[in-house]
């Protein structure tokens, strides 16, 4: 040890030796090993070329808590991967005109040393990478299996299509209604594409959701059920007059059906179709277009709620299976195909939006359901109007009630006809009740170069055919061209596309979509136990001792696309017989963004490149250390919250640091010993005042930052060891003057500082932890996490005197830190002050904290 902290020096010192002793390798426990697994995984980086600190402040997240749990005596999985396909590597091939897997691959290397060079512990043994051969094989062999089970299925979906470069884009490529690239207005087009049928689990995704509720945070269950999107109600088959045709409503809201006054379809509904001989046929069309022109704007996005709502008559009529009416079918923008049936029953007396659709183009609005008083005070359980009744509302009634103007069902209540409306539709065979979901089905297919192939074949004779697993896997080629035009490159690689046919084997052609990156990112930590595998994505009994994930950690924005995804793969592997549980994170942590000024602004945001607000790791690292840094990002906000950024703060984390190693420099020679043999403390006569204090200081300090860990409050933890490094720099004596006890009490704070100090700043503790005398480095020591002794880590009693009218009457024991109300209580309640207070009135008490209590009686 150096007598001065030298952050570059110790830091290179230490990784070089974790890397040498493989001090973060680890294996599953056999029979023999007692130790618990804890499975500590951060999100996946893209390897855009660079961390950031937003990077930093992830996995420093991650980290420390892997180091605790180490500390702790638990194996500990900490691994690391890359999640490697995607556009930005075929946009940096159009502009750079680099290849995407030279381009990726150099990235990884970069980012890879950045991570070492903060100084992240993890397992670079299991690291994997998505657009590597040996992975992807894993997806391609997935997706057979769910092919298998009819879990895959391939129909004409829209798609974001720039006429002028003739190339599918993505939502993000055709932000605003445009290309990215030239600018032209988006068209949507279909296309055949493959799906996975995720509806197939709707239903388990919210029911085991009350397996991790103790453990993720209510805003992502909330995001994810509002995704799923139960609706628990019934559907009705409405006929179209003069037409085999039938419109499908799905509602929850069977009970208004008498208030009805119009079916309104999507733009895509398929009965438009029907439209062939109507004279409105051409104005039906150009609105279509136009809604589907401007929902192409907004890259495939629902309107928003305050979007003002527009819709044309098409001339067709359909009949309400209940009263017999014929309702007019209409077309508007408000109502999506993806949803429900892609078509509602507007009633427009108790909805609001077909309220605010009613009052544009004037359509009846006809009340069926009132409040339970006033229809009993006011209206017979009869039918009290006709159907052409329409009434002036101000706006919709959405309530519950009791129904009117409802035939036989008038009078019924809500609840009541809802169950008995569904079963009558079930019986007479146009409907029955249902239960639908908002999400939809995974459309996976990517008309993209880097991405996983899609292990497929298309024969002239043998039609759509499955490459047998044997094949796999299905590579991408070495090289490609890239235009930004036309078609994907793999497309118009011939030696990739064209192939024989695995049944019949004559002349085919390979499927030239990709998939979805999101299907890499689903299964990747499941590799994490077993990636040199390559007879099977991974071994079940790996997996059965690794997982599920002990905690997760990454951003709040993958809420309900990748957290969903995974939760479904974890299901479909289970039912595949390679996992035995249903979800597969037990923990979950959503940390909060790091912002940082926009020059010229005054405004916080979250770093990027194009706002000029980034902050180079790099940078930080090379003026402060990594521990520094590490120390600053975990101290200056809990970590679910943004974190904005300030430089000064690196700098107070430095002067922490050195503060310390500078007070164990001047110790050090003089603490060898001072624990004396294992398990042997000195005499409590061995130990002065101040070191008592000082023992209490250190092991509540232990209990605190052991809750506060269990907890994730970790800038929390950071603020109780300083407050331990000021009690040990208050400790007023000089090692030359130390006593035994003296010496006794400051090694135990420092051993304790240094210990707690590892999982925030590792290499200065593995430094100082070597100073102390433990050879082997903090893992190589077997040394453990401090536990506090209860009874030294009470707080210290102080009597409180009570006085009655200023005379001492009695006493009472309290903490320094209790509150005036709790001392006034325990003053009252004391049995010599009640004795000398009986037959008096308590006027008032008056309480000096730490110091009396004086009750005032008459």
């Amino acid at each position: 040890m150096d007598e001065k902290y030298f952050p570059e020096k110790i830091e290179e010192k230490w990784q070089r030796v974790w890397a040498e002793t493989g001090a973060f390798e680890v294996e599953p426990g056999d029979d023999t090993d007692a130790r618990p697994k804890f499975f500590c995984l951060e999100m996946l980086p893209y390897p855009s070329g660079f961390l950031h600190m937003g990077h930093v402040r992830n996995y420093s997240i991650g980290d420390a808590l892997a180091w605790h749990k180490r500390l702790q005596g638990f194996n500990v999985l900490h691994p690391i991967g890359w999640d490697s396909f995607g556009q930005p590597a075929e946009q940096a091939a159009i502009k750079r005109g680099v290849q995407p897997r030279e381009w990726t691959e150099e990235n990884i290397a970069h980012m890879r040393e950045q991570f070492k060079r903060i100084g992240i512990s993890f397992d670079w043994r299991r690291e994997m990478a998505a657009h590597r051969p040996e992975y992807y094989k894993w997806d391609q062999w997935f997706f057979l299996k769910m092919l298998e089970r009819g879990l895959i299925y391939r129909r004409t979906s829209p798609i974001n299509w720039c006429p002028k470069e003739e190339t599918v884009l993505s939502n993000e490529q055709s932000s605003g209604g445009v290309c990215w690239r030239c600018g032209t207005p988006v068209e949507k087009r279909d296309l055949e594409q493959w799906f996975i049928r995720t509806t197939e689990y709707a239903e388990a995704l919210l029911a085991d959701m009350k397996e991790i509720e103790a453990g993720w945070p209510e805003r992502v269950l909330t995001m994810q059920r509002n995704w799923i999107g139960q609706s628990v109600g019934a559907y009705v088959d409405f006929p179209v007059k003069d037409s085999a045709a039938k419109v499908r409503v799905f509602t929850t809201r069977l009970d208004t059906i008498y208030g009805a006054t119009a079916i309104v379809v999507a733009a895509e509904h398929p009965l438009l179709n029907e439209l062939e001989e109507s004279p409105l046929k051409e104005r039906v069309k150009a609105f279509v277009a136009r809604i589907k022109a401007e929902r192409a704007s907004r890259a495939g996005n629902a309107p928003g709620e305050e979007e003002e709502k527009e819709g044309v008559n098409t001339g067709l009529f359909a009949v309400n299976p209940f009263s017999g009416e014929q309702l007019p079918v209409w077309v508007a923008n408000y109502v999506l195909i993806e949803y429900g049936a892609g078509a509602v029953m507007a009633v427009p007396a108790h909805d609001e939006r077909d309220f605010e659709f009613a009052q544009k183009y004037s359509l009846p609005v006809r009340r069926v359901i009132e409040r339970i008083s006033h229809a009993q005070e006011s209206i017979p359980h009869t039918e009290a109007a006709g159907l052409d009744q329409s009434v002036a509302m101000p706006h919709a009634f959405t309530d519950y009630g009791i129904l009117v103007n409802s035939a036989e069902w008038g009078g019924k209540l809500s609840q009541d006809a809802l169950r008995e409306m569904a079963a009558y539709a079930e019986e007479k065979k146009f409907g029955g009740g249902a239960v639908t979901y908002r999400l939809r089905d995974w459309g996976i297919s990517r008309q993209r170069f880097w991405g996983a192939p899609i292990p497929i074949v298309y024969c002239d004779d043998c039609g759509i055919v499955p490459v047998p697993e044997a094949d796999l896997p299905i590579l991408l080629p070495e090289r490609a061209e890239f235009t930004g035009a036309g078609k994907s490159p793999l497309a118009t690689n011939e030696e990739f596309v064209n192939t024989s046919c695995p049944k019949c084997g004559r002349a085919a052609r390979r499927e030239t979509d990709t998939m979805d990156t999101f299907v890499d990112s689903s299964w990747y930590f499941f590799r994490y136990c077993d990636p040199q595998n390559d007879a099977a994505p991974f071994d079940p009994a790996r997996a059965a001792y690794w997982t599920p994930v002990d905690q997760y950690i990454g951003g709040i924005e993958h809420a309900v696309m990748h957290l969903l995804y995974t939760r479904f793969w974890t299901k479909m592997m289970r039912d595949i017989g390679l996992v035995t549980f249903n979800e597969p994170v037990r923990n979950l942590l959503t940390q909060g963004m790091v912002t940082n000024v926009v020059e010229g602004t005054g405004e916080w945001k979250a770093m990027s490149k194009s706002l000029g607000n980034g902050v180079d790791p790099d940078e930080m690292i090379e003026a402060y250390g990594a521990d520094a840094v590490r120390l600053f990002v975990m101290f200056a906000a809990p970590p679910e919250n943004e974190l904005r950024w300030l430089e000064t703060g690196i700098e107070g984390a430095v002067r922490f640091l050195r503060r310390v190693y500078n007070f164990l420099w001047r110790w050090r020679d003089d603490l060898t010993g001072a624990t004396g043999a294992p398990g042997i403390t000195p005499d409590a006569g061995d130990f002065s005042d101040a070191a008592r204090a000082l023992r209490r200081k250190t092991h509540q300090t232990i209990a605190r930052i052991t809750q506060d860990f269990s907890e994730l409050h970790f800038n929390t933890s950071i603020a109780a060891l300083m407050e331990l490094l000021n009690a040990l720099g208050d400790f007023d004596v000089t090692p030359a003057a130390a006593t035994e006890g003296d010496r006794f009490a400051v090694r135990e704070a420092l051993e304790a500082l240094v210990l707690m100090l590892a999982p925030f700043t590792p290499h200065a503790a593995e430094e100082m932890w070597e100073s102390l005398g433990h050879a082997g480095g903090l893992l190589g020591s077997g040394a453990r996490w401090p536990v506090a002794d209860a009874e030294l880590a009470r707080k210290e009693a102080l009597e409180i005197p009570v006085q009655i009218n200023g005379k001492l009457r009695g006493r009472i024991q309290a903490t320094p830190d209790t509150p005036e109300d709790e001392l006034r209580e325990a003053a009252l309640a004391d049995e010599k002050v009640r004795a000398h207070m009986e037959g008096r009135q308590v006027v008032k008490v008056i309480v000096v904290p730490q110091r009396l209590v004086n009750i005032v009686v008459r």
